[in-house]
């Protein structure tokens, strides 16, 4: 593959930092390399260096003659007088960008739902940073740097940006390199993985799950390293004390391959002690929504919706912006009430709701993190016992240092995780998490994701980030923007597939009305009511195809009987009788296994039709 651009021996410092000591990398056609890192590590600073918006104190930063580079960087430099269209297609006539098919496709998939007669600085925030990723995805580059583009993009926009990068670099034509804390993007954009920390940057190959595979083997191999060298060293001390006897052979290591490091592993979460130890925290009833309409003058939210929450589900919330999901959360907490329908929550229910903007700190603003821990918690119980919060603390990224820093000065992920920290000293056995990945690196994410694996209690979790959704939560709810909530057994690519046939004219894909508990959301599936695709299929085929619907229908709705008979059945069921309970979760997966089968079949039935 042809090079494109290399950087050789660059060193950076600033005032209290060093942070690049002598680097070099290079770019070659066909590289879709993922860039990631703690925050502050240097990522955002590497894209500015290698795109020479940042000159660095030595080294050199080399092009190919007659490339073109475009960069989306984190700051908004569009000008606020301009109008949309004169930024993303200029003066360009029409019927000249209108035939362009990668024009077309970046208009379709950033800006739908924007006039481009209209103002930037009209715009918002998230707005206008999708009109600088259509201003850069429209042109003609060999390489394009983008720093953080999923922010302000919801998991339809980030599916659709992955498959549009994809597609981009499909012939290996130029070069892509991206700053993302969106692990499932770089699984899906990316053939290479630049790590950066301590002033170096570490490669590997692949996307995020081959590089965490990869860092794993290599921690490994340097575990065994320091395990032969302790070795050694007790050796020599042992040949001091007793003289020179014979050497022993020194013991050999091997490193494992990929699957091989992660085999023994046990699950990520014991379903069975944490439901168990929920429902201890929580009893047996937790939040029940039923027939629950909601709406803002005629403009309806949710239209006849029944939703169960039990003790230790772990449900994930998606939808399209608008659609409610800051209101259904509002609705569970309390803060909202319901136009119609009925809202329970069990007596014993504490919740704690981790907000967007994590405003709750401003009133600390002059305190120091120490001091506002201190004052609030100096432990708290799990499983009634007493534990300490200096490991927590620790867990989420705080050294001893930091906690003398005053909290107005902390970064917006500094925030996010103190107030999570301040939460779970709360003790809540109902936790809401809106959007907690804004902000945060990978390496933080997984560390919250590892506490949240041993939390006992209810969550619900609201989120763009996939990756975080299906890693946290066992069950995926939708919300469409038909009044409805929809249970995903098949979890986001459901949704996306759901979206995908109502965008096309197929909405009653999206209308099903939710009837059922937090594990069953069944209902009846709508028949697909598209009299052009009906035409044709032939009149045998259709009548044999709406009998299979039909037939579909009715085993969901059986499934969605023995569901609520299993469901009260777990409710009764002795809490310490493990064996029984853990058969009655294997049941459960089996529902779901079914579910999605029937599901799946019914789709390639709607297809065939």
């Amino acid at each position: 593959m042809a090079h494109l651009l290399g950087a050789e021996e660059v060193h950076l410092e600033f005032a209290t930092k060093n942070v690049f000591d002598g680097i070099t990398v290079g770019l070659n056609e066909g590289d879709r390399i993922g860039v990631v890192g703690r925050n502050g590590d240097g990522k955002s600073t590497l894209l500015k260096i290698l795109a020479k918006r940042l000159v660095p104190d030595s080294g050199r930063v080399t092009y190919r003659n007659g490339i073109t580079i475009g960069m989306l960087d984190q700051a908004d430099q569009l000008d606020p007088d301009a109008s949309i269209g004169s930024i993303v297609v200029g003066s360009r006539p029409e019927h000249e960008w209108a035939g362009d098919a990668k024009i077309r496709d970046v208009i379709s998939g950033l800006l739908n739902d924007l006039d481009f007669s209209v103002r930037v600085g009209e715009l918002s925030g998230g707005q206008r940073r999708r009109v600088a990723l259509a201003e850069l995805l429209t042109q003609d580059l060999d390489v394009v740097m983008l720093d953080e583009p999923t922010n302000h993009l919801d998991i339809e926009g980030v599916a659709w940006l992955a498959g549009h990068l994809r597609a981009r670099w499909a012939d290996n034509a130029g070069a892509l390199v991206v700053v993302t804390h969106d692990r499932w993007f770089l699984d899906e954009v990316c053939n290479y993985t630049w790590e950066v920390h301590d002033g170096i940057i570490d490669p590997f190959d692949g996307g995020y799950a081959a590089y965490t595979l990869q860092r794993a083997e290599r921690a490994r191999s340097q575990a065994a390293s320091e395990s032969r060298r302790q070795n050694l060293l007790r050796k020599e001390l042992a040949w001091l004390r007793r003289g020179a006897p014979a050497r022993t052979s020194k013991p050999k290591f091997r490193i494992d391959a990929a699957n091989q490091l992660i085999e023994n592993e046990p699950p990520v979460r014991d379903q069975v002690s944490l439901k168990q130890m929920a429902t201890a925290r929580l009893g047996k009833d937790v939040l029940d929504i039923e027939n629950v309409s909601l709406a803002f003058g005629e403009r309806k939210l949710l239209n006849d919706v029944t939703w169960r929450l039990g003790p230790g589900d772990r449900v994930g919330l998606v939808g399209v912006n608008g659609a409610g999901k800051t209101s259904l959360l509002r609705l569970v907490t309390g803060a909202l009430e319901p136009t119609a329908g009925r809202i329970k929550r069990g007596k014993t229910v504490n919740i704690a709701t981790l907000s967007q903007e994590v405003r709750e700190l401003d009133e600390f603003a002059e305190d120091k993190i120490f001091d506002l821990i201190a004052r609030e918690k100096k432990f708290f119980m799990i499983d009634g016992k007493e534990v300490g919060i200096t490991s927590l603390v620790e867990q989420l990224g705080f050294s001893s240092a930091q906690l003398q820093s005053v909290i107005k000065d902390l970064s917006g992920g500094q925030r996010r995780r103190l107030q999570l920290l301040r939460l779970l000293f709360g003790e809540p056995n109902v936790l809401i998490l809106d959007e907690p990945t804004n902000d945060l690196d990978t390496d933080m994410l997984a560390a919250i994701e590892d506490l949240l694996d041993s939390w006992p209690g209810t969550l619900i979790v609201v989120s763009h980030d996939r990756y975080l959704l299906e890693r946290v939560t066992d069950q995926q709810y939708a919300l469409l923007g038909d009044g409805s909530l929809r249970h995903l057994p098949g979890g986001v690519d459901q949704y996306l597939e759901l979206r995908k046939h109502s965008l096309g004219g197929n909405s009653s894909l999206g209308a099903q009305q939710s009837k059922s508990s937090a594990h069953s959301e069944s209902g009846k599936m709508p028949r697909k009511a598209n009299s052009e695709a009906a035409g044709k299929a032939t009149g045998a085929e259709l009548r044999e195809a709406q009998k299979g619907i039909a037939r579909i229908e009715r085993a969901l709705e059986r499934l969605a009987d023995e569901e609520a008979k299993l469901h009260l059945e777990l409710a009764k069921h002795d809490q310490g009788d493990f064996v029984g309970l853990a058969a009655l979760v294997s049941k459960q997966n089996e529902f779901n296994d079914r579910r999605t089968s029937l599901e799946t079949e019914w789709f390639d039935l709607s297809e065939r039709i």
